[in-house]
C-alpha cells in the first residue's frame, strides 16, 4: 500500500504562487510531483481563506467569533441533552402505578 505524502504549507502557497506564473498547469505538477486536480484544490482553499489556508491535520483555522459560536453550539447541545433526559425522568417517577385511581 502506498503511503500517503504530506506537503507543508510553504510548500502549498509556494505551489499556488507558482501556479499563477505558469501557463501548464500540468508540466507544474509534473515538475513538482503532485496531480494537477490537488494544485487546482490548493488555488481554490487558497483564494478563498487566504491567512487560514492550509492549517494541517485537517483542522480548520477559526477566528475568534467563529470559535467562540462553535463552543456555545456545543454548550446549547448539551445542555439540549440534559433537559430532555431530565423531562424523561420526570415523566417516569411522576408515573402512577394504577393503585391510587378511584375508576
Amino acid at each position: 500500500m502506498k503511503e500517503r505524502r504530506h506537503f507543508t504549507r510553504e510548500f502549498k502557497i509556494n505551489t499556488v504562487e507558482l501556479s499563477y506564473t505558469r501557463d501548464n498547469i500540468k508540466e507544474l505538477a509534473h515538475e513538482l510531483n503532485v496531480r494537477p486536480e490537488l494544485i487546482y484544490r490548493w488555488r481554490s482553499e487558497f483564494t478563498s481563506l487566504q491567512e487560514h489556508s492550509f492549517p494541517g491535520n485537517g483542522k480548520a483555522k477559526m477566528t475568534e467569533e467563529e470559535s467562540e459560536l462553535a463552543r456555545l453550539k456545543k454548550e446549547l447541545s448539551e445542555v439540549k441533552m440534559e433537559c430532555d433526559i431530565l423531562k424523561k425522568a420526570v415523566g417516569i417517577f411522576s408515573k402512577s402505578d394504577g393503585k391510587n385511581f378511584n375508576l
